[in-house]
């Protein structure tokens, strides 16, 4: 919780005290012009933007909480690219207006004195409501981001009462702050974060299918960064860098730190010789000057100063504005209740948000509390109305259980949840439409148990994933254990051939065979996740170990593959080409006995492609040979191949799907062929700029197509 506080802590602490030293200073105003009667206006105005604020959060949390997920997504993320601007463009106006805040507002409130109370209310509401408006947006942005509230709410509470403090002490001159070196410093602090909620908002627009690239990833460190971690926690809530990001996400991440932090930190650093020039060209002579009119203050302390300042006489309202006063009548006037105006600009605002979110349709399904038990499941459970609900599932239980939303006639799940602990409630949501809708729940150890179904009439758009048992990926799994095991024989009669052109000093030969059987172990990419340690022994990277290319560990295809294409000798060849004809020998007779998880092949669908498109299209993996594409081509058949045995089980689930992977399939074979000419292939880095970009655009759309497969085949205990 904390990590995603900080944050909001930053942003409550800065716009509060920028809110809060606009308010100061209105006050002060008014106490130096005698009109202390009214500083219930300004109250009336702060406590307006307030709520305008707090309804402007509410609409947004619930009008979010009516979409679909896409939806749900891309609203996010234009929110938090708005967010962003907002932010940059407070950090660079409070840096500017710092030193001229307080001569600005006093001018403000001095002609709204001689308007009227409406005026006076307005010009606070104002000055407040900016800040109040962008804090909403910023603590929705973070709260979103980090998947809960409490954090955010918590971090954004602290910081808007040490704010608070802060301007008390400012205006009762017992605190003497920097603000201008304040500011400066928390707008580079809040430059940073900006950054990350752009990478995160950006992601969100690509998950929303706003922008596309969701599968080209610059960085993947998931199999290195434990994404539980503290350290991990305390980068992702902070900075919103996740060990998968997007090209998208880095480059606007970089770009915009690039850009916005060089300027931010010129114009800081040009405001340090500002003060001398700044008195050279404003200096007038004493006499010139009015009393209610001081020379601008050199900073921004100085300003507070001047404002609270109390060595001059107070003056009417009329008189400071060159009005002659209104005569008295005897006429008493009718005066409405004081309570009155407070009243209404907070129930304006709020009323306004309820009639938003009710006539939108975006009040939040959370009413039905499911229980969940290993004797009884779905009590509590009515037929909901159609749309996007949201169930509250609670386990009574003392066992955690899977819980799913089913038709059981066709067991065709809607909505799950798996590890429910006992005594905890979680959200489950779920787009309803017509039809028969029951709860199963599977206790760990225990028997499935089902509720009572209950008929739904009316609506449409409510999507079903018939479940998929081990059983149902028993046949698929038989059918790829044979493709392995042949590919294994061929495999290992290849090595061989590779190993005995080396000790036959017949190098040439050898490049050619190492291609050969390369690409034979590279189509049986489903299967890597069983191959235990064989596979760091076949094809292993020099990537992070202590000598690179040199070290000892450094084994397998791309260790003869170093040596074959930097000159080394058959002799110093001889050994890791042996070790690597061993260990395939080693792999297929290990293999009949390795536990293959059916699991693995939906997921397997999308992670071969996935991989291809991080190191093989990029040229991470390339050792000197610059056959990264005959790699990738490879990668292509082995993923063809495995949804050749999945074919069955995605044609009654998605047979749309398949036609759409089929053509864009077709389409990347088709760019890859082009690399290919002869017994060569065009390597990456020689690509021309247009090639090379629809190649990963393709891969890219690839990728996005296959995504569905792993949870239309996941494995469900409901089944």
């Amino acid at each position: 919780m904390w990590d995603d506080a900080f944050p909001s802590f930053l942003i409550g602490l800065r716009e509060g005290l920028e809110g809060g030293l606009i308010v100061s200073i209105l006050i002060a105003t008014l106490v130096r012009a005698g009109a202390q009667s009214r500083l219930s206006q300004i109250w009336t105005g702060v406590l307006a933007a307030i709520a305008l604020a707090m309804s402007f959060g509410a609409v947004l949390t619930f009008t979010a909480a009516s979409l679909s997920a896409t939806a749900q997504e891309a609203f996010g993320g234009t929110l938090s690219v708005i967010a962003v601007a907002f932010v940059t463009a407070m950090v660079f106006w409070m840096r500017r207006s710092a030193r001229s805040l307080s001569g600005e507002i006093k001018e403000k409130v001095t002609g709204a004195l001689a308007m009227g109370a409406g005026m006076l209310i307005l010009t606070s509401f104002l000055a407040v409501g900016r800040e109040g408006l962008e804090t909403a947006l910023f603590l929705w942005t973070t709260a979103r981001a980090a998947g809960e509230s409490a954090g955010p709410m918590v971090g954004a509470g602290i910081g808007l009462v040490l704010a608070a403090g802060l301007c008390w002490g400012l205006y009762r001159r017992v605190l003497k702050i920097n603000l201008t070196k304040f500011f400066a410093a928390t707008g580079v602090v809040l430059i940073v974060i900006a950054a990350g909620v752009l990478g995160y908002g950006l992601r969100d627009l690509q998950e929303g299918g706003v922008l596309p690239g969701k599968s080209s990833y610059a960085v993947d460190l998931s199999g290195s960064v434990d994404a539980g971690s503290w350290y991990s926690t305390l980068v992702q809530g902070v900075f919103n860098l996740t060990p998968t990001m997007t090209w998208l996400q880095v480059v606007s991440y970089a770009g915009y730190l690039a850009v916005v932090m060089t300027l931010f930190v010129r114009g800081a650093l040009g405001t340090r010789t500002a003060p001398a020039a700044t008195a050279a060209r404003t200096e007038e002579p004493k006499a010139a000057a009015t009393a209610d009119e001081p020379k601008a203050a050199a900073t921004a302390d100085e300003a507070m100063a001047a404002a609270t300042a109390q060595d001059e006489p107070a003056a009417t309202v009329p008189e400071r504005a060159g009005q002659r006063p209104e005569p008295k009548t005897d006429v008493p006037a009718r005066r409405r209740p004081v309570w009155v105006v407070p009243v209404a600009v907070v129930a304006v605002p709020s009323v306004v948000a309820g009639l938003v979110v009710a006539l939108s349709g975006s009040k939040p399904a959370g009413s039905q509390t499911v229980a969940v038990s290993e004797s009884e499941c779905g009590r509590g459970f009515t037929a909901p109305r159609t749309g996007r609900q949201t169930f509250q599932m609670h386990n009574t239980g003392d066992k955690t259980s899977e819980v799913y939303l089913v038709d059981p006639a066709t067991n065709a799940v809607y909505g799950e949840i798996e590890g429910l602990a006992p005594g905890t409630t979680r959200d489950l949501v779920a787009t309803v439409a017509g039809g028969t809708y029951a709860w199963r729940c599977v206790p760990t150890g225990g028997r499935a148990v089902t509720s009572k179904a209950v008929r739904v009439s009316g609506g449409t758009g409510a999507r079903a994933v018939v479940p998929v048992s081990e059983k149902d990926l028993a046949a698929p799994l038989t059918a790829y254990k044979a493709y392995v095991n042949q590919g294994l024989a061929t495999l290992v009669a290849q090595t061989r051939k590779l190993s005995d052109d080396i000790a036959g000093n017949h190098l040439d030969a050898a490049r050619a065979d190492w291609l050969t059987a390369h690409r034979t172990y590279s189509s049986l990419g489903a299967a890597y996740g069983t191959f235990e340690d064989f596979d760091k022994k076949i094809n292993g990277r020099a990537d992070g170990l202590p000598g690179g290319v040199d070290d000892k560990d450094f084994n397998g295809f791309h260790r003869v593959e170093y040596g074959l294409w930097h000159g080394q000798s058959a002799d110093q060849l001889k050994a890791p080409a042996q070790q690597l004809a061993d260990a395939t020998t080693g792999l297929q007779k290990a293999f009949p006995t390795q536990d293959f998880d059916p699991g693995d092949l939906p997921l397997r669908s999308h992670e071969i492609l996935e991989n291809t498109l991080q190191f093989e299209l990029t040229g991470d993996t390339d050792q000197g040979s610059g056959t990264e594409l005959a790699t990738a081509d490879a990668n292509l058949a082995g993923t063809r191949e495995l949804l050749t045995v999945l074919h069955p089980l995605l044609t009654t689930r998605a047979p749309q799907l398949l036609t759409t992977v089929d053509a864009d399939t077709a389409r990347v074979q088709k760019l890859l062929d082009a690399a290919h000419h002869g017994d060569t292939w065009t390597p990456v880095d020689r690509l021309d700029e247009t090639a090379r970009a629809r190649l990963n655009g393709a891969t890219g759309q690839l990728l996005e197509d296959l995504a569905p497969i792993p949870d239309l085949l996941e494995i469900r205990k409901s089944a």
